[in-house]
């Protein structure tokens, strides 16, 4: 089927300057889904050309071209940014552009519309998620009642590929480190990374504009997308940190995969739903006194073969987040809906 997929990011490295947690992940998904014969087109603008300068040969269509199906990242309004007049400075058109494909497409045209709530935006009583035709997805171990469950997809490739011996014996000289933006995460941090880094040689990477009230943490700023993945290579552990709106889910981010593919160990904290499920009992943790004590265990075994076992759990435990578990019930919710359409 010809699928319009709406996604305001990139699907190469992209630039430094902008946040865009899909970048480890939106690309396998597109290779995947077209690897199952479907014909996708970008309906938002081409970031990656227009900011990266990156020519990936991907169809983009700013207008409204026919479709058998509407897939959509959701976007939600961020005042100060798509909120505000097209045109003026600093200005983004994701939120504009989706109302546009929303109108045309899913009410005008009533076409088969998925919509994949990434940031759990979408409110329980949202119209939309009763709309006909309209499937909701969340990348949640427990979604919001009638939501469809698609978790951030992890590579095939890369997890058959990951080495825990080869990797528990590489050169670890970073500690603790902690890979993402500031967005709605400053208890956690205070209750969870902060006290480990007063201990620890640590970095922070991303944008944490507002840092002051932690005056002895290294934060390094954004780094690109590759040398952000780099760091996962030379650390031995990072902390998961999720807003509460996730962790009451059980939402976890694609960080998990990036830092465990990277063979960085990630402690999670107790209190995020299923999180016994997402890593092993040593890697639990409550708060920064557990994280310190973990991390000084960690150390002591680093580069054995006990790490190199707890490495291993770690990868088992990533086998949900398979990319190919998570198209086929993509491709299986879009034919659904494309059927349903049909038969109306």
């Amino acid at each position: 089927m010809k699928i319009g997929y709406s996604f305001w990011g990139f699907l190469g490295p992209g630039v430094v300057d902008t946040p865009d947690g899909g970048r480890s992940h939106r690309r396998p998904l597109v290779d995947a889904l077209a690897g199952l014969g479907h014909r996708l087109v970008f309906l938002q603008a081409d970031r990656d050309r227009l900011e990266a300068g990156d020519a990936l040969g991907h169809a983009f269509d700013a207008g409204l071209p026919d479709l058998d199906a509407l897939f959509l990242e959701w976007r939600w309004p961020i005042p100060g940014r798509n909120t505000t007049a097209c045109g003026s400075p600093g200005h983004a058109c994701d939120l504009h552009r989706q109302e546009e494909l929303l109108r045309h497409y899913t009410v005008g045209r009533r076409t088969p519309t998925v919509i994949w709530d990434k940031d759990r935006r979408l409110p329980a009583t949202d119209p939309w998620r009763r709309h006909p035709g309209v499937a909701v997805c969340e990348a949640a171990l427990e979604p919001t009642s009638g939501a469809v469950s698609i978790l951030f997809p992890a590579d095939d490739d890369r997890l058959d590929r990951a080495a825990p011996q080869t990797l528990a014996t590489a050169d670890r000289p970073l500690p603790l480190l902690y890979v993402g933006n500031q967005y709605d995460r400053d208890e956690e941090f205070d209750r969870y990374f902060a006290p480990a880094a007063a201990v620890f040689p640590h970095a922070v990477a991303g944008k944490w504009p507002d840092n002051g009230r932690w005056p002895g943490v290294t934060f390094l700023g954004r780094l690109g997308f590759p040398a952000a993945m780099e760091l996962y290579g030379k650390a031995l552990a990072t902390v998961l940190l999720l807003p509460k709106r996730y962790a009451q889910a059980g939402q976890m981010t694609q960080r998990i995969f990036e830092a465990v593919l990277g063979g960085c160990l990630p402690f999670c904290p107790a209190e995020v739903r299923y999180a016994e499920r997402l890593v092993p009992e040593p890697l639990l943790v409550h708060d920064g006194a557990d994280v310190t004590r973990a991390l000084r265990r960690l150390h002591a075994i680093a580069g054995t073969p006990a790490h190199a076992r707890l490495l291993a759990d770690c990868l088992g435990r990533l086998e949900p987040f398979r990319l190919s578990t998570q198209v086929r019930t993509l491709d299986t919710l879009l034919t659904s809906l494309v059927g349903a359409g049909a038969a109306r």
